[in-house]
């Protein structure tokens, strides 16, 4: 059972998995290679699952002992760090705020929601990552981020322990190349009927919004490409593939970076973003900072 686990079988396992072998960690340990073997195999009957598997002459680890390793070297990192602090030494250093950022959410929207943290006191080291929402709720869930930055709250089939922060939203514009722009004909929204279009993929919450507010105002566009990621769609809008739409709050920035004009812009459309935690409260510095500074002068809604 978990709540029997022996902290000296978890810290021979520590030293096996990063050593690679038993006969390498009984070096550094200065203990007979039987005995670490032992100490293994009664950390492993505990939790009723292998953690690791022979390699050769070495050992890999198993998908579980990945996971015990990440909270292993988290505990005997704080242990060392406590042990600092009390002997009146210095800590380990900056405080790791780990951000993961969902692929639709455009990175300048990212800096200026994470900017806040970085003006904090607090010696902040940020390690910034991005990728689809599935994978980097899977992180959450194993505390390997400490937030989560998304365009749509948590999806009902997640089943993780896990919470929405609303840190606000605003409306869309519409961008096009400047040679697309010249073509279009009236004005918006119907200069975008029958006119080439690049869009968010239809899993995206915001997709679905476009999709029925054209609907209802019976706007056709011609969709040329769709895409999952809002650099890669900008890339190609700044090419001339299509009339793409942008958080309004950073049209300025995608006018100059990606040499398009604005062809319109609605509030009927919304952008909502999520700060998304392992806590209900939070209580991350950092994160606070971020969530108090969105809500009072980031966003419009």
């Amino acid at each position: 059972m978990l709540d029997t686990l022996n902290y000296k079988h978890l810290h021979y396992f520590w030293i096996v998995a990063h050593a690679g072998s038993i006969a390498k960690a009984s070096e550094r340990l200065h203990i007979t290679p039987q005995t670490i073997s032992a100490q293994i195999t009664t950390l492993e009957a505990r939790l009723g699952v292998p953690l690791f598997e022979r390699a050769g002459r070495g050992l890999t680890l198993t998908q579980t002992g990945k996971i015990a390793l990440q909270y292993a070297d988290e505990i005997f990192e704080l242990g060392q760090e406590l042990g600092d602090v009390l002997r009146g030494g210095p800590t380990l250093g900056p405080i790791e705020f780990v951000v993961s950022a969902a692929s639709a959410v455009p990175k300048t929207i990212v800096y200026k929601i994470v900017e806040p943290a970085l003006t904090l006191d607090s010696n902040i080291n940020l390690i910034c990552k991005e990728g689809p929402v599935e994978s980097i709720l899977a992180d959450l869930a194993v505390h390997k981020v400490d937030i989560v930055i998304s365009d749509q709250p948590i999806p009902n089939a997640f089943s993780i322990k896990a919470f929405n922060h609303k840190l606000g939203g605003c409306g869309v514009t519409f961008f096009a190349a400047p040679a697309l722009a010249k073509t279009l004909k009236g004005t918006f929204p119907d200069n975008l009927n029958n006119a080439p279009m690049i869009l968010p993929t239809v899993q995206y919450g915001i997709r679905k919004q476009f999709d029925l507010w054209a609907k209802e105002r019976e706007i056709y566009p011609q969709v040329s490409g769709q895409f999952d990621d809002s650099a890669l769609l900008m890339s190609f809008g700044e090419r001339g593939m299509g009339i793409f739409f942008m958080p309004s709050i950073i049209a300025a920035e995608v006018c100059k970076s990606f040499r398009v004009k604005i062809v319109g812009q609605t509030n009927d459309i919304t952008n909502s973003f999520y700060a998304i935690s392992a806590e209900r409260k939070v209580r991350h510095p950092a994160v606070v900072a971020i969530c108090e500074a969105a809500r009072e002068s980031l966003f419009t809604v």
